[in-house]
């Protein structure tokens, strides 16, 4: 298969049960990192953490090496060559410099894994180790939920650099865990994040900042707010009170998201110019055009908003009551 292409169908050589083996994760004390090395520990994977900070006292990891995967010393880089797989849940600077200085250390059959939220620079540095090590396999992944909610219900994206056994493996576990795989390319990856994660975070952040000039009171707004406001509320919520470096990462390291910000500043540009300046049947011919572009999923999702409502309309009942 041709390197950074999308999957059209797995192939069936896989190891038995999808077990991958000893696995090491890098920033294993951080959330995404967490995620993972829990699940593959669960899974019957021999899982050992590399990282600066000591995971807290929950974790279930079997085994845990304080050191920088981007600096190894030497205890670090014994428990990397013994690895049948890398996951690199570490910052992209981090991420980078590992991955150039692991080639010599990593067995010639390994897997080697990132999980970051941008891919255009990740892969081809991939792509080039896979030249080098040519047993190597290679996955850049990114997870597109936040790491709290769990990987069931919830896609990952993945990109093949080099397609192996343990990364079939690994896309089997991810499955039973109950997430779906989705295989894209890089720049694939990089332009639906552009518009799913780093355009959503946009428009609520922009939401927010509006929100703040107008000088409502919260405790106003919490009283007589329909649910889709509320909803929004919600979301402002999370991001606000989320890891900032997270968010900066969406809307600083894709090199779509510019793009997407300028196109949702020109959106709000355009309502403005219909509403002030247009008519009513102009105004639904905008709302026409933007129930186009669901084609035949417009039903689906409608309906979703609708469940989604009617559950918050209920919780905050519940509230109310209690």
């Amino acid at each position: 298969m041709t390197c950074d292409q999308p999957i059209r169908a797995l192939p069936p050589e896989s190891p038995v049960g999808g077990s991958i083996g000893r696995v090491v994760v890098a920033g294993g004390s951080g959330a995404v990192g967490s995620l993972f090395a829990e699940r593959l520990q669960e899974s019957g994977n021999d899982v050992v953490i590399v990282d600066r900070t000591i995971p807290g006292p929950t974790h279930r990891a079997t085994r845990f090496v304080r050191g920088d995967i981007s600096d190894p010393g030497a205890e670090v880089a014994d428990v990397v060559h013994t690895a049948d797989a890398v996951f690199l849940c570490v910052p992209e600077p981090a991420a980078l410099v590992a991955i150039g200085r692991l080639v010599g250390t990593l067995r010639r059959d390994a897997l080697i894994v990132d999980t970051l939220s941008v891919k255009s620079t990740v892969v081809p540095t991939l792509r080039a180790v896979t030249t080098i090590a040519r047993d190597l396999e290679a996955l850049s992944l990114n997870p597109m939920f936040a790491p709290a909610l769990g990987f069931a219900g919830h896609p990952v994206a993945s990109v093949v650099v080099r397609d192996g056994r343990r990364g079939r493996a690994l896309h089997d576990l991810i499955e039973q865990w109950g997430a779906r795989v989705v295989p894209v390319t890089a720049d694939q990856h990089d332009r639906v994040s552009a518009a799913s994660q780093a355009l959503t975070h946009a428009a609520v952040i922009a939401f927010g900042a509006a929100l703040a000039e107008l000088s409502i009171d919260i405790a106003d707004l919490d009283r007589i707010a329909p649910p889709p406001h509320r909803a929004l509320l919600s979301l402002l919520a999370r991001i606000a009170s989320g890891a900032p470096a997270v968010y900066w990462d969406v809307q600083a390291a894709n090199p779509y998201a510019p793009a997407a910000r300028r196109a949702l500043s020109r959106g709000v540009s355009q309502l403005a110019g219909v509403v002030e300046d247009g008519t009513c049947e102009e105004f639904g011919d905008l709302l026409d055009r933007l129930g186009g572009f669901f084609g035949p999923l417009r039903g689906s999702y409608r309906e979703r908003s609708a469940q989604a409502l009617r559950a918050m309309t209920t919780d905050v009942t519940k509230e109310i009551i209690t």
